[in-house]
């Protein structure tokens, strides 16, 4: 443990080494002034973590180092190729204010990062892919709670869209989403459910009871007024995606090859148009392959046999790199020992496509999302 009389670079490293370890994480640590500080991983996920230490919890001296983390653990994941980013501050007291001021942060200019914040009191505070079990949140006085006015929060962002995924689970046929398809009756029922911390999870519960989603009058945790819902969330999810066109050394079937290096991968699945066949959702023939990653590989790198980077010729298939990971990747369905895009995530994705992704959009609508609405009641 660290403490505000000795708190060291050393000693932050080997702190937020000693969580990843207690969670059955393996933890590498690089050696003097070689690479990130530590290298985390456990299954199909692998970060480079930069970590900072200060003593005092204030957004002032946290964010400053967050930003500088950021940055430099960014380099070290370009540098390295094949691992994501993660920058982790550690505290030795983080209050509630301090992690929303963090989450403002991450939400405006680094959305797409993962973070960490860590203390030595007991908090852990991570977004990203795989790292929401490591959070640990202490519960709030009662005092304070009771009299708590909601904190504006991006209702859109990626782990918010995970969750809207979980409460829409139990109204959505079976093989279309892969979610907790329960009834919540409380916040911490719903958290245990979604993998996602109390905090989380309550925030996110109060923004939408804030701007009037949730069914006041039920029992349980319902979503209302959820044609307006869609709406917004289907403007949200507007947003360019970096692409890499790609194509086999080897001729062969693309679809067969395609499904050959995605079998039993966790960590890339089928997107937009490919992913609405696989779902028996299919409308519109004739686009390449989309296949998601949460990071698209150097153009000079390619992370899978008999493939190259094809900037000027026809590609096989288009590598895109998820905006929205956790969403895309903890919701998306196996198909075969392939993971393929849930349906509400292929309606989000193809309905700005410039090849008939409108018409596509409205088919999914059609078949999926209008029967949403109509059993919203329920």
């Amino acid at each position: 443990m660290f403490s505000s009389r000795s708190i060291n670079r050393q000693a932050g490293e080997d702190f937020v080494a000693q969580v990843f370890r207690d969670h059955g994480w393996a933890v590498t640590a690089a050696q003097e002034g070689q690479g990130p500080d530590l290298i985390v991983a456990q299954g199909a996920f692998r970060f480079a973590v930069e970590v900072k230490t200060v003593s005092e919890g204030r957004p002032d001296r946290v964010i400053p180092l967050l930003s500088q983390a950021i940055l430099e653990a960014q380099a070290a994941s370009v540098s390295l190729g094949d691992v994501l980013p993660l920058a982790v501050v550690c505290v030795e007291q983080a209050a509630s204010s301090l992690l929303r001021h963090v989450e403002s942060f991450v939400e405006r200019y680094a959305i797409q990062v993962p973070i960490g914040i860590v203390s030595e009191s007991g908090v852990r505070f991570f977004r990203g892919p795989a790292l929401e079990a490591l959070n640990q949140m202490l519960p709030e006085p009662a005092r304070y709670a009771a009299h708590s006015t909601p904190q504006s929060v991006n209702l859109f962002s990626d782990l918010n869209q995970w969750m809207l995924k979980v409460l829409l689970a139990r109204d959505v046929p079976d093989g279309l989403l892969q979610a907790p398809r329960q009834i919540y009756r409380t916040g911490a029922e719903f958290a245990q459910a979604a993998q996602v911390s109390a905090m989380s999870a309550s925030r996110f519960l109060s923004q939408l009871r804030h701007e009037g989603f949730l069914d006041e009058s039920s029992s349980q945790i319902v979503l209302v007024r959820r044609e307006e819902l869609f709406r917004r969330w289907r403007a949200a999810a507007m947003r360019t995606c970096p692409e890499l066109p790609m194509r086999f050394l080897i001729k062969a079937p693309v679809l067969s090859q395609i499904q050959t290096h995605l079998n039993g991968k966790v960590d890339a699945c089928l997107g937009l148009f490919a992913a609405a066949d696989a779902l028996s959702l299919g409308h519109v023939s004739g686009v390449p392959p989309y296949v998601y990653v949460p990071k698209l590989p150097r153009p000079d790198i390619s992370e899978w046999p008999a493939l190259v980077a094809s900037a000027h010729e026809r590609p096989d298939f288009i590598l895109r790199q998820a905006s929205f990971p956790q969403s895309t990747f903890r919701a998306a369905v196996d198909r075969n020992g392939v993971l393929a895009c849930d349906a509400i995530q292929v309606w989000l994705d193809v309905a700005n496509h410039p090849s008939r992704g409108a018409e596509q959009a409205d088919f999914i609508y059609k078949k999926v999302m209008s029967p949403l609405v109509e059993r919203q009641a329920g």
